[in-house]
């Protein structure tokens, strides 16, 4: 069965691209193979869950060049350097820039299957966080300037005495307060909505 995920294959040898296509669809995963960096740029690859499969050395835009520009637009897929003997410095700056991993030409399927896998896991991963910053985020939104002050409060530690002097409100209405941010934030316990507020900013 192939899985959602796609990987994206960027190499200007035509025999190369095809057989890495076939090795990674061997074992199940969706390829989509480029022979420029221009041409991945141009397909529909952004927001999509996957990883980039990449050459070092290409002609027009090289492969560190193409790291470059999806950093700078912020798309975090995994990438995965494939370089000879003579890259292995570039290969190591792409490492250092926030590449995956690097595997050097001639190399063994299995080592480089293993580290697609690893890839794809990564993504999924940040992917799941993501998603669920992005729901904090709007839970938060539903919160009163109020609200969020006590809920910063809150996941601080403070009892709600001690909440209600510095507000200069009553314990029953902290009490009040604190509820609506429990159901709003739909935090089932204290330690939840903690964690909930480190991924939302709010309290780290």
């Amino acid at each position: 069965m192939k899985s959602k995920s796609t990987v994206f294959v960027v190499d200007d040898d035509d025999g190369m691209r095809d057989s890495l296509k076939y090795l990674i669809e061997s074992v199940g995963h969706n390829v989509e193979t480029f022979g420029s960096a221009n041409a991945f740029l141009e397909s529909s690859y952004p927001g999509r869950s996957g990883c980039l499969l990449l050459d070092v050395r290409m002609p027009g835009m090289s492969g560190l060049e193409l790291q470059e520009r999806l950093v700078n637009d912020q798309i975090a897929l995994p990438i995965i350097i494939i370089t000879g003997h003579g890259d292995v410095p570039m290969a190591v700056r792409a490492m250092q820039s926030g590449a995956f991993d690097f595997i050097e030409k001639p190399f063994n399927h299995q080592l480089l299957l293993d580290s697609i896998h690893r890839a794809l896991e990564q993504d999924s991963i940040q992917r799941g966080e993501q998603a669920e910053r992005a729901e904090v985020a709007s839970r938060l939104a539903l919160l009163t300037p109020r609200e969020h002050e006590v809920m910063g409060m809150v996941v601080e530690g403070q009892p709600n005495k001690v909440i209600a002097s510095q507000l200069g409100v009553s314990a029953k209405t902290v009490e009040a307060h604190r509820a609506k941010v429990m159901e709003k934030m739909q935090a089932r316990s204290l330690p939840q909505l903690v964690r909930m507020a480190i991924n939302g900013g709010v309290f780290k």
